[in-house]
């Protein structure tokens, strides 16, 4: 199994019982409060982005912290704690770092389990070694993002780039492209920017500035512009050279897309959703090395494509697919009604509020357009259900070799979720008790739920939940970043 790293000594896992919760708690709590402006510095002033196990750190809160670290002793089976990575962060603050990202979890476990008789700062040098000194910028300049439309993944992947802009060398989102519906209108955009029904309140500050016509989100003036797709002089607005973000729903195709590259200043296009031949689509973690200069409008897959190939591409590589179905358990969306009505889909114009509508999906043959080994080895359906956001996948699959049972199954999979190629698309959990709603926020294309995993010699079925909001707009912002040709070493350098 190509993807896998071999078990950590189980002597060093356990650690005795605090004498006193509470004093306990209260010390790891102190140490964190310590790490939020050490990873924020390391942020904003050398572009270094602390991780663990490959979560983000930066934006988090104190308790957001802890009860990451709490996660990671629950499903990686070791004792690692805030008393560990703050020791670890405590050096890194003070090295003279360059772009990159850095794992404080993985260096922290690795010293745990094999020091190699080295000092912890040592061993934290060694490990980071590559990026001591190497102050090579990721961009020579920053990238002009332009977002056409403004709806829930036009906010989303707002959300997330203002996150991400650091100290604004790399992305920079400039404008959104929407028609003005009223005399209000940008301040309702700001209202519905700053709540969210599903994902919560932004946070962070948002001001209309009406002489710039735009937004001031977190100090980032993003122009709102009313215009024709193939006749806006982005160049008028300061903005050049830019990648425009279309999550309009309003094309698909080359040629409508297209449009898009006729205005001054658009130099890219990437279709927030699936494009349709003979244009790329792009699952990042799978098939984004597929990208070359050449392309100028690719798509992003859909959510349900993203959130199924990193999985079905492991499987296949390791085991072997011979046939299988997907069926996805999909919240409703806004292509559907609230009350029935007219639509031009079969079962769609029910009230998606009050009822299951099952439905048709793509995603078989998605799979096989990124994955051409599959092709014809796959059926697909979808149900759509009264929920507004989270799905889930189950994938009942014929393997070619067995993978046993269910724990030698789920074994497998937690080792892709940690210790793989995969580890930023698939993550694990062993929840008996996990629900839809607890899924809200997550980051990755996919979730696997180890408890609902069947397994008999060849045959598997796995559940699957992912976001299809914010899991798929993580996913957007690293195809964005790899059209910008923006690529951080990640260290240390570990599967």
């Amino acid at each position: 199994m190509a993807s896998t790293k071999s078990d950590q000594n189980p002597d060093k896992r356990d650690r005795s019982k605090p004498k006193d919760y509470l004093s306990d708690w209260i010390k790891r709590q102190s140490l964190v409060e310590k790490m939020i402006p050490m990873i924020g510095n390391l942020h904003r002033e050398q572009n270094v982005r602390i991780l663990l196990y490959g979560n983000p750190l930066i934006t988090l809160s104190v308790s957001q912290i802890m009860q990451e670290h709490r996660l990671v002793r629950e499903t990686e089976k070791n004792e690692l704690s805030e008393f560990e990575t703050y020791e670890v962060l405590n050096i890194l603050k003070d090295l003279d770092l360059g772009p990159c990202e850095i794992d404080v979890g993985i260096i922290s476990a690795g010293y745990m389990f094999d020091s190699k008789s080295l000092s912890l700062e040592e061993f934290v040098k060694e490990q980071v070694a590559d990026a001591i000194g190497n102050k090579n910028p990721v961009l020579q300049e920053p990238q002009d993002l332009v977002l056409f439309g403004f709806g829930r993944i036009g906010r989303l992947i707002t959300r997330l780039l203002l996150e991400d802009t650091g100290s604004g060398e790399t992305l920079s989102l400039k404008a959104v492209v929407v028609r003005k519906k009223s005399d209000d209108d940008l301040f309702k955009r700001a209202e519905l920017m700053r709540r969210d029904s599903v994902h919560g309140n932004f946070k962070g500050t948002i001001r209309v500035d009406l002489d710039e016509y735009g937004l001031v989100i977190n100090g980032n003036l993003i122009k709102f512009i009313d215009g024709d797709p193939s006749s806006i002089d982005y160049k008028k607005y300061g903005i050049d050279n830019a990648v425009i973000i279309d999550n309009s729903g309003a094309w698909r195709d080359e040629k409508g897309l297209s449009a898009h590259l006729k205005s001054k200043g658009a130099n890219k296009v990437l279709l927030t959703a699936p494009t349709k031949s003979p244009l790329k689509n792009i699952v990042y973690g799978v098939n984004e090395d597929d990208l070359n200069d050449k392309d100028k409008i690719i798509g992003a897959a859909s959510c349900t494509t993203n959130a199924i190939v990193p999985l079905l591409k492991a499987l296949d590589d390791d085991y072997g697919i011979i046939n299988g179905h997907v069926e996805t358990i999909h919240s409703y969306t806004n292509d559907q009604n609230l009350i029935d009505n007219y639509h031009s889909k079969s079962r769609r114009g029910r009230s998606a509020a009050l009822n299951m509508v099952i439905t048709e999906t793509g995603a078989a043959s998605a799979v096989s357009q990124i994955l051409p080994n599959l092709k014809g080895k796959l059926t697909a359906n979808a149900i759509r259900v009264p929920t507004p956001n989270v799905s889930l996948a189950i994938l009942k699959l014929s393997l070619n070799k067995p993978l046993s049972d269910k724990e030698t199954a789920n074994e497998y999979f937690r080792q892709l979720a940690f210790h793989s190629i995969y580890k930023d698309q698939i993550d694990f959990t062993n929840s008996s008790e996990i629900v839809s709603s607890d899924l809200v926020g997550s980051r990755y294309a996919c979730v696997i739920d180890s408890e609902a995993t069947i397994c008999d010699d060849k045959q598997i079925v796995i559940y699957a939940w992912y976001d299809n909001e914010l899991g798929y707009c993580v996913q957007l912002l690293r195809v964005i970043k790899s059209l910008a040709g923006i690529k951080y070493n990640r260290l240390p350098y570990f599967l």
